[in-house]
């Protein structure tokens, strides 16, 4: 497996045309599609790029975030902004607010992010309205129909339970498999495996992450060469614990 990196890639703002400047920093690195590339893009360009960047001010805390604000020690503003992309609260301890966000991930404040982000004081940005139609979008400019078969993954950075740190998820997907299904299978020995089922999708995103890096290496996109995966419909979801079998909440 190689990941390489696509350097001089600028700053993203709204508007930005993602798919040009991957095709042009690919062009100035000499880098063609080859069968099998998984195109990795951070979040964080994503959401710039879709116009996803808010202002604090425009967030009006509720008598609900205020109360949790004070619970968590963090700004009313930004917890407002919070609960406006959450579904549910699942932990909320001095400086800790762990939330099930919209698209049903368990996260750390829905995402919302303030770091590498213009004016960050007063300025949050948010997660992709749906990371797995803007990974289709991507694609689709990427590479035309008789282009070699690739796939698209959006990462995000997650904390896990039992662990310390954070490593690369796939929120947004798009041709690669969230989950590969060895259940049936058997081991060397020969026994039937019972409850292997592998995060293909998560652990290329946390393979990607270790060359973007996680603060102000400048690489925000990777393409992840050499892995062997098969076309899949799968969506981010499809790697999504189901409530009833979460032993965390």
């Amino acid at each position: 497996m190689q990941i390489l990196t696509l350097n001089g890639l600028p700053l993203f703002r709204s508007g930005s045309d993602l798919a040009a400047e991957i095709s042009r920093a690919m062009e100035r690195s000499s880098l063609c599609f080859e069968a099998g590339d998984i195109v990795v893009v951070a979040q964080k360009v994503v959401s710039k790029c879709e116009g996803r960047r808010r202002l604090l001010s425009d967030f009006q805390p509720s008598e609900r975030a205020v109360e949790l604000a004070a619970q968590v020690n963090k700004d009313p503003a930004y917890v407002e902004a919070v609960l406006s992309e959450s579904r549910s609260i699942i932990r909320a301890k001095r400086d800790i607010l762990v939330v099930e966000h919209r698209l049903g991930h368990i996260m750390a404040n829905a995402g919302i992010d303030q770091s590498n982000v213009e004016d960050g004081d007063q300025t949050v940005l948010l997660l992709p309205e749906d990371p797995d139609r803007s990974a289709r979008m991507l694609r689709d400019k990427l590479v035309p129909a008789e282009a070699p078969r690739i796939g698209v993954i959006i990462s995000d950075s997650f904390g896990r339970p039992w662990r310390i740190g954070t490593t690369g998820v796939a929120i947004g997907l798009c041709g690669v498999p969230s989950v590969i299904d060895k259940r049936g299978q058997v081991d060397l020995f020969g026994r039937t495996l019972q409850a292997t089922e592998i995060a293909f999708a998560d652990s290329v995103a946390a393979a990607a992450v270790l060359a973007m890096g996680e603060t102000n290496e400048g690489t925000p996109v990777v393409i992840v060469r050499g892995l062997q995966w098969e076309e899949s419909s799968q969506l981010s979801a499809d790697g999504l614990r189901p409530a009833a079998k979460d032993l965390f909440r």
